[in-house]
This record gives C-alpha cells, sequence and structure tokens, in this order.
C-alpha cells in the first residue's frame, strides 16, 4: 500500500515564496508509483491542500489529516521543504515528533541548533573548525560603536542570527553605516551577529549521508557582481556560480574534509549545503543549511546534475530514510 506524503512548503518567513518553488521541484521527483504525494501549504493562519476544483482544504493538526472531496487522508511522511521558520528551527520536526510520523531531514534538536548562527558556531568551536571572529547583539542592548569596531573590525557583516537566503544580512564598509546596518538588522530578527569580514573564495559544498554514506555532491564557487552573495545574487541573476569551483586541489580536499566533520558532529540528516570562504588556504565556515534551496536555480541540483545524479535520487534516498 502507497504511503501518504505530505511536501510542505511556505512557512511563516521571508522566503515563504522561494520554499513554495523548492517544493513544487520536490513533489514533481516523488516516485508516484511507491508514494501518494500532496502539496502543504504551511501559513500562519491556515495549514492546507488545494483540492480539484483548488479550494483550500484545511490540515487538521491533531493528527495530521485532511478532508479532501469526502475522503480523510492521514499522512504518514512529511518531506520537509519549508525553508526558515517552522522548518528549519525545529517547530515543525517538534510537531511531528510528537504525533509519530516520520519526516525528511534533521530532527528538532539539530535543526533549532543549526539555524541559530550563534549557537551553531559556538557548538563547532569545540571541533576547531576555522570560524570568522563574531559576538551576539540582543535588542536593547547597548550599541557601542567603537568598541565594536575594535573588536571585530572594518570592514564587518551584520546578520539577523536566525534567518536565510540572505535576509537580515547587511556589509558594513565605514564606521558611520553600522549603526543603521544594526537597526535595519533588528527588524528579521531581535538577536543579531556581528562578524569579522573575510576576503577570499567562496564556495558552497552539498552533503548528504547517501547510502549509509556521507557524500560530497559538488563545490560551487560564488562569484557576484554585489558586495556580497545577497538575495539579489542567489536568485535573481546577480552572480555566477561555478562546478566544480575553480580551486585547488588542496582546497578541495580541506573543503571536502571540514564539510564531512561538520555534517557528522552536528548529526545532520538529509542533504544540505554549506558555505565557506577560503582565506590562505583555510575554509572559513559560514553557515549551514539544513533545508537548502531546490528550486530549479538553487545551487545543489546544480551539483547532483554535474555528477550524474538527479533530484529524484536525492528525494528517493531522503524519503527511505525517513521511512526507516
Amino acid at each position: 500500500m502507497k504511503k501518504n506524503v505530505a511536501v510542505l512548503m511556505g512557512g511563516y518567513s521571508s522566503e515563504h515564496k522561494i520554499s513554495i518553488k523548492s517544493g513544487e521541484v520536490i513533489f514533481e521527483n516523488i516516485n508516484k508509483s511507491l508514494f501518494n504525494p500532496y502539496k502543504v501549504i504551511i501559513e500562519k493562519n491556515l495549514w492546507y491542500v488545494n483540492d480539484s476544483n483548488n479550494k483550500k482544504c484545511k490540515i487538521l493538526k491533531d493528527d495530521f489529516s485532511v478532508n479532501i472531496d469526502g475522503l480523510k487522508i492521514k499522512f504518514d511522511i512529511a518531506f520537509i521543504m519549508i525553508h526558515g521558520s517552522p522548518g528549519e528551527n525545529g517547530i515543525i520536526q517538534s510537531y511531528l515528533e510528537k504525533l509519530g510520523i516520520a519526516y525528511t531531514g534533521c530532527n528538532s534538536f539539530t535543526s533549532e541548533l543549526t539555524f541559530n548562527k550563534n549557537n551553531c558556531k559556538r557548538k563547532l568551536r569545540q571541533f576547531e573548525i576555522p570560524l570568522a571572529d563574531s559576538f551576539v547583539l540582543n535588542f536593547g542592548d547597548s550599541i557601542e560603536i567603537d568598541k565594536i569596531i575594535k573588536r571585530i573590525g572594518i570592514p564587518c557583516f551584520v546578520k539577523a542570527n536566525k534567518s536565510g537566503s540572505s535576509f537580515g544580512v547587511f556589509k558594513v564598509d565605514k564606521k558611520n553605516d553600522l549603526q543603521n546596518a544594526i537597526k535595519n538588522a533588528f527588524k528579521f530578527d531581535k538577536e543579531i551577529m556581528i562578524e569579522s569580514y573575510l576576503d577570499g573564495t567562496e564556495v558552497s559544498v552539498g552533503v548528504m549521508k547517501f547510502k549509509n554514506e556521507i557524500k560530497v555532491f559538488g563545490i560551487t564557487e560564488l562569484v557576484t557582481e554585489n558586495d556580497f552573495f545577497d538575495y539579489e545574487a542567489k536568485y535573481e541573476g546577480k552572480s555566477k556560480e561555478i562546478t566544480p569551483a575553480n580551486i585547488s586541489v588542496d582546497q578541495q580536499n580541506a573543503v571536502i574534509e571540514i564539510a564531512k566533520k561538520i555534517y557528522s558532529k552536528l548529526e545532520m540528516k538529509g542533504f544540505t549545503r554549506s558555505e565557506f570562504i577560503f582565506v590562505n588556504n583555510i575554509p572559513y565556515f559560514l553557515e549551514i543549511n539544513s533545508i537548502p534551496g531546490m528550486t530549479h536555480e538553487s545551487i545543489l541540483p546544480k551539483q547532483l546534475e554535474k555528477i550524474g545524479m538527479t533530484i529524484q535520487d536525492v528525494v528517493n534516498e531522503s524519503l527511505d530514510q525517513a521511512v526507516k
């Protein structure tokens, strides 16, 4: 008997539209001979599936089911493709865990940890992972610009601590711009991270435990027309993504080793994407995406194509792991 799969997409964050596009791609690549997939749209006030007449059918949260055309459908598996909250911060995972429903990707604890940039970096410091200098400001803290610059330097980055797709990230090149960047970052999160600027080659590494082996799908060099790899660069064509990256064999080996180590030490599951910047041939870790974009413009699908794999390969493996 085929299992019912809820492809969760949307969410509560600025990445809602991107998540919908990612979810559509996942839905298209689920093996329909093995599973019955449904597109489940997650919004703050309503979780729903559209029926054949495009009518919104409300998800019943007490048992994660839906009534469509008079038939009650209970979901067996959730394929989580929600970027940002509540998909990458552990909220949806906690809900599914309480109901005993299988799902793809990381558990609630790991999801919450990796979504919080500061906590993730704090964890990785234990394992001697190269990291940029940084510290956290909470909304309402006193802001002493001179002390910040003395500690972090200029240029620097101001980042919303819990955000994705470069929303709430600002590069600061002049002292006079720092106060405004902090103010703008607080619009995205009540906790922000100020991080020293690393000048070097930026790469993105796709990693997944595939067939019981931690596998690197590819290393992509990110070359942006903008000051950094921001939303416009990621999704609106203001960048070049070079796969495989134009880096030395030693650099490739170094970043593969560190990317696999991070995946293992953070106890990641499912397909992920981690970002690094090379400074003096050392790959400095920036962040890890526990639910990376899977749109046709996204990095990971392009990496898969280069090594002769398909999105369907990854989708099938993700569902197999969830079932197990």
